[in-house]
């Protein structure tokens, strides 16, 4: 069982359209609406795959009730967490180019007794788990080193811990060495203080994360591909895709990839490549199940090209 921990979710709007024109009225194409956050897209991501997840999530007011109507709906174990704040509603605009516009909103602030609840829902929940994957920003209330101390209570208990945040949270929880840490390029650029122009660049990177503390570094470099810097080596994969029409979730569908392959080198990798090619080539946040994926358009390598230019180049 993956258990996945989503401090601060969200109810996710999905509108495809045209193209994203300033002070007009703009005629959608497509409408989603979908339970958010990237711990419960990861958990999306898991039961597509027909495996066993709980989501923890804090839930408050109607949109908090409608997020967990449509995790049941998709056959999700809820853990709730009520809290007294509404849950967060959040909009995206999908043009039909590719270009993702989002609008998140803040959410709510959680008070000192809903933090406490949080971790020890967290811990009831774990007891099974295999894998906890910590994912997201972290709410208001929330302070940056609320991860570490999730980390360190996960290993006290024997459970290995995945965590996609970034900033001030993800520096913080490296000093109690998270089993894998998963940051897209920009997340790790900011990490280690630098701009990011090769795979090499990304690869340094990676592996001054893992000087920090990081176990590993699943690392999301967009139409690039994806890096794994781990203790036994070094990989580089990529995926042919056809048609890219939404890129909401798909880091997540890539860690619930990783994951669910157990974690840790090649096969892992060549798992999380699948995943998140597969999840850029469906609309909105959908999260793709065994029969979008095609591991024959999946490249994983040892011989990682390190000179390569980013198509994106992080300033």
């Amino acid at each position: 069982m993956i258990l996945t921990v989503t401090p601060n979710p969200s109810l996710d709007r999905t509108y495809e359209i045209p193209s994203l024109d300033r002070g007009e009225v703009i005629r959608a194409t497509g409408e989603r609406m979908d339970p958010g956050g990237k711990g419960v897209n990861v958990s999306r991501a898991v039961t597509a795959a027909g495996r066993r997840t709980v989501a923890v999530l804090p839930l408050g007011g109607a949109p908090g009730s409608l997020v967990a109507t449509l995790l049941d709906a998709q056959g999700i174990e809820v853990a709730p967490v009520p809290v007294a704040g509404a849950t967060r509603s959040n909009i995206a605009l999908a043009e039909a180019d590719g270009v993702l516009t989002k609008i998140n909103a803040p959410g709510p602030e959680l008070t000192s007794t809903e933090e406490e609840l949080l971790l020890e829902t967290v811990r009831t929940q774990s007891r099974d788990a295999s894998w906890i994957a910590c994912c997201g920003s972290l709410p208001r209330g929330l302070a940056p080193s609320w991860y570490a101390a999730l980390v360190a209570r996960a290993h006290a208990a024997g459970t290995r811990i995945a965590l996609d945040t970034s900033g001030p949270a993800l520096l913080a929880a490296l000093r109690e060495r998270p089993d894998v840490v998963k940051p897209n390029a920009e997340e790790l650029a900011e990490a280690v203080g630098r701009p990011l122009a090769t795979i090499g660049d990304a690869v340094k990177a990676a592996e001054d994360l893992r000087e920090q503390g990081a176990g590993a570094v699943l690392a999301s470099l967009g139409a690039d591909g994806q890096l794994l810097v781990e203790a036994s080596g070094v990989w580089f994969g990529s995926a042919r895709v056809d048609v890219v029409r939404s890129n909401v979730g798909a880091g997540d569908s890539s860690l619930a990839g990783f994951l669910i392959a157990g974690g840790s080198g090649p096969d892992a990798l060549a798992s999380a490549v699948a995943h998140g090619a597969a999840a850029v080539q469906l609309p909105g946040s959908v999260m793709p199940g065994p029969a979008d994926l095609d591991p024959s358009a999946v490249t994983v390598t040892s011989a990682v090209p390190v000179d390569r230019v980013l198509t994106e180049p992080v300033s």
